[in-house]
Parts: C-alpha cells; sequence; structure tokens
C-alpha cells in the first residue's frame, strides 16, 4: 500500500490532491460525486467579510479546451459561510483551506480574523489561504501579488488577523517577479505558497466583434496554463527547498499531477477539470496510488524527490 499522506507546513493531509479555490463551489456540493474526507482538503471559493456580488455577465466563456472567467468573488459573507457551508463539509469528514480577500490589506486582516473565530470551533478549518490576485484599491488598483513591498504587507497583516491558523498564499503568475514575490512572502510569515492563479487574457466574439466576458478581460485556466505553473513550481522550489508548494493550473489527469510533483510541488490543486468532470479528483488519486505501486514507491512525498536526485 501507498502511504498518501503529506505534510503542507504545519498541517497533515490525508492526501496530495485538493481543490482549487473557485471551483468547486463553497461547500460541500462535490461531495455528489466522491467521498471529501478521502481528499487532502476543499479550498472553498474566496470569502470576504462582506458579501459580493461579483462582475456583470457574461463571467464565464470557452477558449478552445480551455476557460476564460470574470467571475469576480461572487460570495456570501464569511459569517453567512460558515452558517450555510461549513456544516455541510464537516458532515463530509472533509479538510478546509478558506480563500479570502479584500480590497485593502485591511479587509484582509479582518477577514483572516473572521476566520481564524470561526476555526476554534471547528476541526475542519485547517489554514487560510490569501487570494494575492485581487486589485489592491490602496494601489491603484495594481493586483496586490505583483508588488513585493505589498505582498509582504498583507502576509503580515494576515498573520495579524489568523490566530492559530497556518497562513497560504497564491500567488500570480501574471509578472515575471515570482520567485521574490514568493520569498517576500514567506520572509513575512506565509507557509505555504500555492502556485499559481490564472493567466491574464482576453477573448474576442468574432460575430459581434465585442469581448465574450461582460468585465473584458479575464482569467485563463486550463492545458493552457499547465507549463506556466509548472515553471513557477519548479524555480521556487529551488529557491525555496524547505517552502512547503501547491502546484495549480491545467491538471486534468494523474500524468498532469505527478508532472507538478516532479517539478517541486509537495501537493496539487485541481481546478477547470472539475468544470468538465468533477469526478477528476478522485480519479487521479487512484492514478497516484498505481503508478506508486508500479514504480515502487512507498510514499508519495518521495515523487518530489525524483527530480532532486
Amino acid at each position: 500500500m501507498v502511504d498518501l499522506e503529506v505534510e503542507i507546513g504545519q498541517v497533515s493531509l490525508k492526501s496530495p490532491i485538493l481543490t482549487a479555490a473557485g471551483t468547486s463551489g463553497h461547500g460541500a456540493e462535490l461531495g455528489a460525486f466522491g467521498d471529501l474526507g478521502d481528499l487532502g482538503a476543499i479550498t472553498v471559493k474566496s470569502l470576504a467579510v462582506f458579501p459580493w456580488d461579483g462582475n456583470r455577465p457574461v463571467r464565464v466563456a470557452p477558449i478552445g479546451h480551455d476557460m476564460i472567467n470574470s467571475v469576480g468573488l461572487q460570495g456570501p459573507s464569511i459569517k453567512t459561510w460558515s452558517e450555510n457551508y461549513l456544516p455541510g463539509i464537516e458532515k463530509s469528514g472533509a479538510k478546509v483551506v478558506v480563500s479570502i480577500w479584500g480590497r485593502n490589506k485591511s479587509e484582509f486582516k479582518e477577514a483572516a480574523y473572521e476566520v481564524s473565530k470561526i476555526a476554534k470551533d471547528s476541526e475542519s478549518i485547517v489554514a487560510i489561504e490569501i487570494n494575492a490576485s485581487c486589485p489592491n484599491l490602496e494601489n491603484r488598483r495594481r493586483i496586490f501579488a505583483h508588488d513585493l513591498q505589498v505582498t509582504k504587507e498583507l502576509v503580515s497583516e494576515v498573520k495579524t488577523g489568523s490566530g492559530h491558523l497556518p497562513v497560504w498564499i497564491k500567488l500570480s503568475p501574471n509578472t515575471p517577479d515570482i520567485v521574490e514575490i514568493g520569498g517576500g512572502a514567506v520572509e513575512n510569515g506565509a507557509e505555504v505558497l500555492v502556485l499559481t492563479n490564472t493567466l491574464l487574457g482576453f477573448a474576442v466574439d468574432t460575430n459581434s466583434g465585442k469581448p465574450l466576458l461582460g468585465n473584458k478581460y479575464g482569467g485563463v485556466s486550463g492545458h493552457a496554463l499547465h507549463s506556466v505553473a509548472i515553471r513557477a513550481v519548479n524555480e521556487c522550489r529551488l529557491a525555496f527547498p524547505e517552502v512547503a508548494i501547491v502546484g495549480v493550473g491545467g491538471v486534468f489527469n494523474t500524468k498532469d499531477a505527478i508532472e507538478f510533483m516532479m517539478a517541486g510541488a509537495d501537493a496539487v490543486g485541481i481546478g477547470t477539470a472539475l468544470f468538465k468532470d468533477p469526478r477528476t479528483p478522485w480519479k487521479i488519486l487512484s492514478g497516484l496510488a498505481s503508478y506508486c505501486e508500479e514504480k515502487r514507491i512507498e510514499h508519495i512525498k518521495d515523487l518530489r524527490l525524483i527530480n532532486e536526485k
């Protein structure tokens, strides 16, 4: 039998397969397709201390085999989420990573504080994930994760409000400085780097000549993101040998997940593939176990070490 348990920072997870924020809903919706308790964790759709309506439609559109979206972080407040969605996750036996967002550093800190209060009465919540790809309204709407100093300050603020919960940060691939940004995040208290979020893209309806999305620009996810995210993982692994990394981007099958782990990821997040086949996480989990058995790999964490030998 293959030991699938992994250590992600100070968190022990049953397996290295997680769901990516924004792709499996706010709660236990994905539980209709498999046992959520078998997954490492569910990363819920990003939440703020206030409810948010999101962007105007059209919000999601296909581009070839991939997807572009500008949903705009629609969701309930953290308090409402804890009352209406968290109980279902707890009943499923899943671990929860709560993705948070805000329009400025103070709102991120408030969100972290709210989550930390809820986590005191919940054994399911294991970490906070900073969605650092939001526009920073204090800095001319520049993305938080595109600025080293702002990223460092953001992590420090969230750490102040996070209480006992470990802080993860999801970084943007739309910067040439991802290693520098990641280093600043780790220096200021982030335990885990989640690499990466979507690529900024633009798509046009050739019939109307207008943008496909109501908000014009959006995040590209799917196969197109895969090699970009793997590069980010490998660069950060080489720069930070001891830091935990979760690889996210274009994971549709077992091979995709293995690539991430061989490049340096400790765990893998499944995102866009869930819209095509919501059973994907369990299929990949089974595939990883079979691969390791075939290669006589006793512990899933050793996959990461193959590229380091």
